[in-house]
Order: C-alpha cells, then sequence, then structure tokens
C-alpha cells in the first residue's frame, strides 16, 4: 500500500493489519511501519488510531509487552467521548416510533456507528441492525425510545 495520506478508516485498518503481522512494542516502531507503507502519521495520531480500534498491550514469550487489538470486537468497549465523536461525525438524522429508533447517516457510514453502538453499552440498546446509510436501533420494552432517540441526538449534537 502507497500513496501519501489515508483517510483515518483506512488508516486504523492498516494499524490493525500491521499489529496483527509484526509485534510492535511501541508507537515509535508503528510510525516507522506506517512511514514504510508510505503514510505519513504523527505518533500522536497513532495514540487516537490505537485507542480508537481498542488496541491494549499484551504479554509476549519472554516478557516483552506488543500491541494487540481483541478478536471480538463486542470485547471493547466505547467510551462516550468516541460515542460522541463517532455521532457527531456520521449521524445526520434520529428518528423513533414503538420500541425502534431509527438514524441515518451518509451513504456507507451507518455500520460505522452501529459498531461503535454495540460496543457502548448504552442502557436500553438491545443492539443495532446497519444498512448503508440507515441504522436501526431496537430499544428494550423497559425504556422509552424517545428517550433513547433524545439522548443519542444529543451525542450527535441534533
Amino acid at each position: 500500500m502507497t500513496g501519501g495520506r489515508l483517510g483515518k478508516t483506512q488508516r486504523q485498518h492498516l494499524i490493525a493489519r500491521l499489529i496483527e503481522q509484526h509485534a510492535i512494542r511501541n508507537q515509535g516502531e508503528l510510525v516507522d511501519l506506517l512511514a514504510a507503507e508510505g503514510v505519513n502519521a504523527t505518533q500522536a495520531t497513532v495514540s487516537r488510531d490505537l485507542d480508537d480500534i481498542g488496541a491494549i498491550k499484551v504479554r509476549l514469550p519472554g516478557g516483552d509487552a506488543a500491541y494487540a487489538v481483541p478478536a471480538l470486537p463486542k470485547a471493547q468497549i466505547a467510551p462516550e467521548d468516541h460515542l460522541r465523536r463517532v455521532f457527531g461525525d456520521w449521524v445526520v438524522e434520529a428518528a423513533h416510533t414503538g420500541n425502534l429508533v431509527l438514524l441515518r447517516t451518509p451513504p456507507g457510514s451507518a455500520h460505522v456507528v452501529a459498531s461503535a453502538l454495540d460496543r457502548a453499552g448504552v442502557p436500553g440498546v438491545l443492539g443495532t441492525v446497519a444498512g448503508d446509510d440507515t441504522l436501526l436501533v431496537v430499544v428494550a420494552e423497559t425504556h422509552a425510545a424517545a428517550d433513547v432517540a433524545d439522548r443519542l441526538s444529543d451525542l450527535a449534537g441534533l
């Protein structure tokens, strides 16, 4: 992969792939590996990307530590600020009916919002179904869909 600037999503995908392929012990090594792929990224950007993808440090045989990405994304918990960032960037409309909340995103973005919401553990959210630009949020009967829709709208800044 060559060519200067990747979008955030593509860069994070590359980072996850590099972590799978190499024992990366620190952020400097990751910056160097990205540069070898033709991607310029600062240590600060790499730090944010590692946080966004849920990378953790694990012990290797021999005692060294290296980055790893948990195999099951559901095991990752999206912190509130990450959820707010994702919603602010991608959610453009919210509506509700019955026990459902409908979120609209730009084309090709619904899965990004769904993944963040699934990992966040928002009270009342049972799960999500994502299409291309529409996300359906199933709300538990013990919660009002209007309240969940309001909370999600607030996260998106709507």
